[in-house]
């Protein structure tokens, strides 16, 4: 599968900005679909995941109540709602696939086999 991530920006401390993955080459199924950042000189950090056959959903600490990730059957898609955005949110995001959830996995990167190119997130005034 081929992952194309989209709905990066510039947004103000507060904000919101909704991201998106769309999937190419096969149908999401039973794939778990994940959200990871990246800022320099850090290791990548997951974000939320969701299972596409059952929509169950997991999500870091750091952005649960704010961040929520859906899916969009129809279109092969995942999104990743982003709302009241910190400056620490910042990063370069990036969607990845896996093409069968992992029980009690889903939250490291070598979990996933399939990865997009990032989209940056830039939280500023």
């Amino acid at each position: 599968v081929q992952l194309q991530a989209s709905g990066g920006g510039l947004v103000q401390p507060g904000g919101s900005l909704r991201l998106s993955c769309v999937g190419s080459g096969d149908t999401f199924g039973n794939y778990g679909i994940g959200w990871f950042r990246q800022v320099p000189g850090k290791e990548r950090e997951f974000v939320a995941a969701i299972r596409w056959s059952t929509g169950a959903t997991l999500y870091a600490d750091s952005v649960k109540g704010r961040f929520t990730i859906s899916r969009e059957r129809a279109k092969n898609t995942a999104h990743l709602q982003m709302n009241s955005l910190k400056a620490e949110d910042m990063a370069v995001y990036y969607c990845a696939a896996r093409s069968r959830w992992l029980v009690g996995g889903m939250t490291k990167a070598p979990d996933y086999d399939y990865w997009g190119q990032g989209t940056l997130v830039t939280v500023s005034s």
